[in-house]
């Protein structure tokens, strides 16, 4: 039962609270589509922490949207050994590196005080769910090998079994409890993406591509002689 409802039904509550959260939020407070930057408190450690967090992310995730969409390509790709090799320790640099940069965005909202003050209880959640799901990762990309190789007959079969309506919980159920756990949290990352600052994400605004330029007009003083 426990399962039916961790890998059966709480994906689709979670997509459905990011959809009608998310398209909620938009229509009533459409300016906190934001990610509330905090650079002006401090730059260094965002820098720092939050360039190679951007990077290492975004490749890790593209990596398992291809693993999910193109299975038997990915797999294709990875049917030598040396590309297999490459892959492995590919995603376990990148892996630390995301970790790395995570704990320096946390660390810096602890130790600077005004940052810190514009911390909301959210963003703590957001922050210890993304360093759950950040450090599960990494465990099992070291304690679990090939795991671009098992994903696609695994965890790839999963997803697409809840896409057509047919949730198949057996391949996630056979699973070691890590990879549960990292699989769990990454839809419990989608239910609370809308109640975050995250959601600037899907905020991309077009309407600046019609937008006409914007004449700026220096003002200066003039000096008396």
């Amino acid at each position: 039962m426990a399962d039916l409802i961790l890998f059966g039904v709480f994906p689709y509550v979670a997509i459905a609270l990011a959809i009608g959260v998310g398209i909620y939020r938009y229509c009533i407070d459409r300016y906190s589509y934001s990610s509330q930057s905090s650079q002006f408190l401090e730059s260094r450690a965002l820098f720092w922490g939050s360039i190679p967090w951007h990077y290492a992310i975004l490749l890790i995730l593209i990596a398992h949207f291809l693993a999910f969409l193109v299975p038997a390509g990915w797999g294709a790709l990875l049917g030598s050994p040396a590309r297999l090799v490459l892959l492995e320790i590919t995603g376990m640099a990148l892996g630390i590196t995301t970790l790395i940069a995570l704990v320096i965005l946390i660390f810096r909202r602890i130790i600077n005080s005004r940052i810190n003050a514009v911390t909301s209880s959210i963003d703590w959640l957001l922050l210890f769910v993304l360093l759950l799901q950040v450090g599960t990762g990494v465990y099992i990309a070291i304690s679990l090998r090939w795991g671009g190789v098992w994903y696609v007959h695994t965890i790839s079969p999963w997803l697409w079994s809840l896409v057509k309506l047919d949730p198949q919980i057996s391949y996630l159920a056979n699973m070691p409890w890590i990879v549960q756990l990292h699989a769990v949290n990454a839809f419990l990352l989608v239910a609370i993406f809308p109640f975050s600052r995250l959601v600037h994400v899907v905020s991309i605004p077009l309407g600046y591509l019609g937008r006409p330029y914007q004449v700026v007009v220096w003002y200066r003083q003039r000096r008396s002689s």
